[in-house]
């Protein structure tokens, strides 16, 4: 049986925090989205596209970030890794032709 607040305090503190649950339930959501896309795109053989995929990534991760959805060092360490898979995949793509 979940807890119902007794006190007008506690019951509008109960539904704000269902409200952001929610709301960053949505933005976590549409995060991980982004990045599965960032990361499929730089696996493929396409790195221009894999460039504006890490961009939007990066940019959904700051603005949860901002939101308060996602902590601020799990959005640093996320984009600091996708940026440096990106690096490797254009370092071996420009090595390659040569």
């Amino acid at each position: 049986m979940p807890h119902i607040p007794v006190h007008p305090s506690a019951q509008k503190r109960h539904r704000q925090n269902l409200k952001r649950a929610e709301r960053n339930r949505a933005v976590k959501s549409h995060v991980r989205g982004t990045v599965k896309l960032a990361t499929e795109a730089i696996e493929s053989a396409d790195t221009a596209a894999g460039a504006d995929k890490v961009k939007a990534a990066s940019r959904a991760l700051q603005k949860a970030q901002s939101k308060g959805a996602i902590h601020r060092n799990t959005v640093r360490r996320q984009i600091a890794r996708m940026s440096s898979r990106l690096h490797k995949k254009l370092a071996q793509s420009e090595a390659k032709p040569a």
